[in-house]
């Protein structure tokens, strides 16, 4: 009888080294190896040899890029989605491609279950699951730091490397960092060992080698400005400086600039979905700078009642990609009007990039909405607005005001206002 195959997602350091022949020895399984270059910049030289010696009978190490930066980030980008108000959802909104990746090869293969090594306390769990159960209900899902078995052999990192080391498993033990990192082309982030203190300034010059991998300290930024021009087509970026570029190449270049000038840094306290509160620290210096960009373009050329019903789904859109609902029918809804909103986002933005800070410096567009005669304080040569016609406007909007007011009198006021 053939064995089961199972698809892991397998980086090649000494977590999902352990992970590939514990799951390949107490499930007695084929194990096919996926390794996803999303733009974390990992040596992946030498991964597939190394992932065979550790017991794998293939590996897969696909470049997604390109696919990640058109077909996740940019929507997201469209949607102005931000997380909590602060978190650019870089680690979020990579975990339906990898995942989506590893159903297909699962789907290739004949596996019967994929297996990932995110823990039972955090996000990313969810993310694959939850990706899975829809694009593939029917594949096992096998989780080992969920499995009490795994857990009782591995209480630490020291019997990790014992265990390699008796396995002849080919791993590099390192000292631990003091924080975890996670990787990609939109963002790296910061969480967990010293980051656990909130009270602990990652931001403090003494920690400028730990957490300035894309970029700088905003007080180590240059001191003169420098601007950047972003092209727009229909809500996506086309051109930087006027060279016209695919979103990878894109991203790209707008990390390096906003790195250079220490934009994009977030420190913050957020609600993960299972419901604990977690600190981390990102930077984000790309994709910054393009969702305020993007906004810029925006308020030229959007419809006032589009974008507010736009703006008013930010918050769910959000929450979905956070929570790994990006393949639920609710997200597709939402990005079909967010498609649709960003039919005339066509035009040209000129941002200033200045220690840490993105300022706008400038705004065109071939379809803009704004017309200088019409909001000009000065008389309006188009006679397009009568300022006349405020007085019936203003009148019927506080009508309601007038009439409640009539009935309830001031007692309608409570103690709004009153200091206490």
């Amino acid at each position: 009888m053939a064995k089961q195959k199972i698809v892991l997602a397998y980086s090649g350091g000494l977590d999902t080294s352990v992970l590939l022949s514990w799951i390949k020895d107490t499930y007695d399984a084929e194990m096919i190896a996926f390794c996803a270059n999303i733009g974390q910049e990992d040596e992946l030289k030498g991964l597939e040899k190394k992932a065979k010696q550790t017991g794998a009978s293939k590996i897969y190490i696909d470049d997604l890029q390109d696919e990640f930066a058109a077909d996740f980030i940019y929507p997201m980008m469209q949607a102005g989605a931000i997380y909590e108000g602060q978190y650019f959802l870089g680690t979020s909104i990579a975990r339906p491609l990898i995942a989506k990746r590893m159903v297909e090869i699962a789907k290739k293969e004949g596996a019967t279950a994929i297996g990932h090594g995110a823990t039972g306390k955090g996000n990313d769990q969810v993310r694959f699951e939850l990706t899975t159960a829809a694009l593939a209900p029917d594949l096992e899902i096998i989780a080992p730091w969920r499995d009490e078995r795994f857990r009782n052999e591995f209480p630490g990192r020291a019997e990790m490397i014992a265990y390699c080391a008796e396995k002849k498993i080919p791993v590099q033990a390192s000292a631990k960092k003091p924080f975890s990192m996670d990787r990609n082309l939109l963002h790296i982030s910061y969480e967990a060992g010293i980051l656990e203190d909130p009270w602990f300034d990652a931001g403090d010059k003494k920690n400028k080698d730990y957490f300035t991998v894309l970029s700088v300290f905003p007080e180590d930024a240059p001191d003169k400005a420098e601007y950047v021009t972003l092209d727009f087509v229909k809500g996506n970026c086309v051109a930087v400086n006027g060279k016209e570029l695919s979103p990878l190449k894109v991203m790209q270049v707008l990390n390096k600039l906003g790195g250079k000038h220490g934009v994009g840094r977030v420190d913050m306290v957020e609600n993960r979905f299972v419901g604990m509160k977690s600190r981390g620290v990102y930077e984000t210096p790309g994709g910054a700078i393009l969702h305020f960009a993007h906004r810029q373009i925006e308020s030229l050329t959007m419809d006032r009642e589009v974008m507010h019903l736009r703006d008013s789904l930010i918050p769910k859109y959000a929450e979905l990609v956070y929570n790994g609902f990006w393949y639920a029918p609710e997200r597709l809804a939402i990005q079909a009007l967010v498609t649709e909103s960003q039919k005339n986002v066509t035009g040209t933005v000129r941002v200033k990039l200045f220690k840490g800070g993105i300022h706008a410096a400038g705004r065109k567009s071939p379809v803009s909405l704004y017309n200088p005669h019409i909001a000009t304080m000065e008389a309006d040569p188009t006679k397009a607005y009568n300022q006349d016609d405020a007085t019936g406007f203003i009148r019927l909007n506080g009508l309601r005001l007038r009439v409640n007011s009539q009935v309830n009198g001031a007692k309608n006021l409570g103690s709004v206002g009153k200091a206490k």
